[in-house]
């Protein structure tokens, strides 16, 4: 067998060895710190932000509930700002027939004292018993609402300037004196709605007029008759412990029913 020369053997080995170190510098991976981003890998995840709080504080517009009334649904939109009522609104109102002139005439009435009261305890429009007992009820609601918001905002009622036991007096008796009005539940009854608005000063009924009572045929001559009787001795008696009118029954029921609750409102 022929012998490889010693020489030719080294040649060989050498060059081998060259192409080798070529073909591992070649393999080498990239260690430039961008080089993931620069071939499509997926760069580092950014922390989301999530827009916390981005409702805004107390939107300011509020729509009460609607009330259903004899002639039709009335429901109220307010705008309230710095808590004052600057715009209310009737987004339902009773409509066909006589209700429109009705409700044209009471509506802007009933807006206008909304935002001048700044309240629910405003007075009907003459003519318009119904559409001002629904208005007041729908009102009374948004403002529940608008209230509620404000406190879920982290307003909390009487919570300023009160520690230790100094400041308001929240104890029984403590409420202010002074002149509240106040509107009753409206109490359905087997002849109609009846709901009492009471006037009450320095804790005493100093006025009591229905706001609402039954009303069509035989009723409107039940409820000329007992309506004014039943003012007068709430007022006389000072609490909803008071007789029924004789041949109103059902009536006078419903009276006490919403007076009871127009006193419950006043802590009485």
């Amino acid at each position: 067998m022929r012998k490889s020369h010693p020489v030719r053997r080294a040649v060989l080995a050498g060059a081998a060895t060259v192409s080798g170190i070529v073909l591992l510098l070649s393999l080498k991976p990239a260690s430039d710190p961008g080089s993931a981003s620069a071939a499509g890998g997926a760069a580092p995840p950014v922390a989301a932000q999530s827009p916390q709080g981005g409702r805004g504080a107390g939107a300011g517009t509020v729509t009460g509930d609607a009330a259903p009334t004899q002639y039709g649904t009335v429901q109220v939109r307010v705008t309230v700002s710095g808590g004052k009522i600057t715009k209310a609104e009737a987004v339902q109102a009773p409509k066909g027939g006589q209700s429109d002139r009705v409700t044209a005439d009471a509506v802007p009435k009933l807006n206008r004292a909304a935002v001048t009261a700044g309240t629910a305890d405003i007075d009907a429009v003459s003519g318009a018993t119904y559409t001002s007992a629904g208005y007041v009820k729908s009102l009374q609601s948004a403002l529940d609402k608008a209230t509620a918001a404000a406190g879920s905002a982290g307003q909390e009622p009487g919570g300023a300037g009160k520690d230790s036991g100094e400041g308001g007096q929240d104890d029984a008796g403590g409420a202010a004196q002074g002149t509240q009005v106040l509107t009753g539940d409206a109490a359905q009854t087997q002849y109609g709605t009846v709901q009492v608005r009471v006037t009450v000063s320095d804790g005493r009924i100093s006025d009591a007029e229905a706001l609402q009572a039954p009303r069509g045929g035989r009723s409107d001559r039940v409820t000329a008759d007992a309506v004014p009787k039943l003012n007068r001795a709430a007022v006389a008696a000072g609490t909803a412990d008071i007789d029924a009118v004789s041949g109103a029954t059902y009536t006078s029921a419903g009276y006490k029913q919403s007076l009871q609750s127009a006193l419950d409102r006043a802590g009485g």
